[in-house]
Formats: structure tokens, sequence, C-alpha cells
């Protein structure tokens, strides 16, 4: 599987692409802005997107998705159920955020996700984690070949996510990242919502906020 990172708003938000090099076929996670952006960067790597996938409902990774889902006659996938607040809520987020969108709406995906659902793009396939804790839907996204996943806002390099906002909650944040993210592999390379990939090897080892932390 191929990637290519896209920061977009001025929350430098991880816009990710991810195809498939046999078939050109691809998926866009979170586009929460600058929409001209990502587009020229599809059509710079000559790929076909299926789908837009969600990690979860704050603005800045959900608030260019339903432009660009109608530009591209294209699907929105995820997150799971339990952002749908978040999605409801699309134009407060962007007034209290300074992040504003004028054409920032309330949506409603065309499916939300759950844990266990496959994502099939070209011959590439994506897991899907129910991982709550920064937001009661997030979700991250785990290709088992390439041992890569997609964290959102769960996980960051020498950070974790945030747990102060309505449906944040430290205690299952931390559940999630040791059941459903370290649980796979200390190998597994991520991208985070925000800043510079990691492993989850290296955060178990250097981050601060999982000192102590016991695998299963």
């Amino acid at each position: 599987m191929y990637y290519k990172i896209i920061p977009v708003t001025d929350y430098e938000q991880n816009c990710s692409v991810l195809w498939c090099n046999t078939t050109k076929d691809a998926v866009i996670v979170d586009p929460g802005g600058e929409i001209d952006l990502v587009l020229n960067t599809i059509q710079q790597l000559r790929v076909h997107p299926l789908s837009i996938l969600l990690t979860h409902g704050h603005i800045d990774h959900v608030g260019g998705a339903k432009r660009l889902a109608t530009i591209l006659s294209i699907p929105i996938q995820g997150p799971h159920k339990d952002d749908f607040f978040w999605l409801q809520n699309i134009k407060q987020q962007s007034f209290k955020l300074g992040l504003f969108q004028a054409d920032a709406e309330p949506f409603i995906p065309d499916a939300w996700l759950n844990h266990g659902d496959i994502i099939n793009f070209g011959k590439e396939q994506l897991e899907v984690l129910h991982c709550p804790g920064h937001t009661a839907g997030h979700v991250a996204f785990f290709n088992r070949k390439d041992r890569l996943a997609l964290v959102g806002d769960i996980l960051f390099l020498g950070s974790v996510g945030r747990t102060d906002l309505p449906g944040g909650n430290h205690t299952i944040l931390m559940q999630s990242i040791t059941e459903n993210l370290m649980s796979l592999g200390l190998d597994i390379q991520f991208i985070s919502g925000h800043g510079p990939m990691s492993s989850f090897g290296a955060e178990l080892q250097h981050n601060p906020f999982l000192k102590g932390m016991l695998i299963k």
C-alpha cells in the first residue's frame, strides 16, 4: 500500500491518501480542509478515490469531507456512530476553534463504521478499530500487510490525544491504546492526526504518557 500525507488547516492535520499501486484505487482519510490542495495532490498522484474515511468528528479532520465527497461523487465512511454529536455541530466547532469554513455543514456519513469492519480498495485492505477516548466514536485504520496504522488523534509522537472535550475519557483512551493498538504489534508504524510518524514500539519506550504501560 502506498500513501501520501497532506497537512491541512492551521492545525496541520494529517490528511492521508492511501492507494493500491496495481489498480490506483484510493481512499482519502480525514480531509479536514484545504480541499483544492487535496484535489491537486490526487491529480498529481493519478489515483482514483473510491471513498472518504473519517477517524472522528472534530472539524480539523472532517471540515472538508462533505465538499470533497460531492466534488468526487464518492461516499463518506465513518467514524463510529457515537460521534454523531460532533458531525451535527460542525458549524459550532468551526467558530469555536477558529477554523471557519463557509461550506462546512452538518452531515451524516454514508456509512458508520464498527470495530472489525473491512475496507477494500484495489488489492489493499484496511481493518477498522473502534478506539474511543479522544471522542466516543473515534476509529483507527490498520493495514495488516504493510504493518501501518492510521490512528487519528489517539496517539502521537511523544504524546496522546486530549480528553477534555465532550466524549473524551482518559482511562478509556489508554485502554484503546493498550488493547486495540499496541496489541497489534510493536513493529507497527503509524500516521497520527498531527505531526510526524512513529511506531508503537518507539512510543512504548519513549512516550512519557505510556510509561509503565503493560501490553497484553
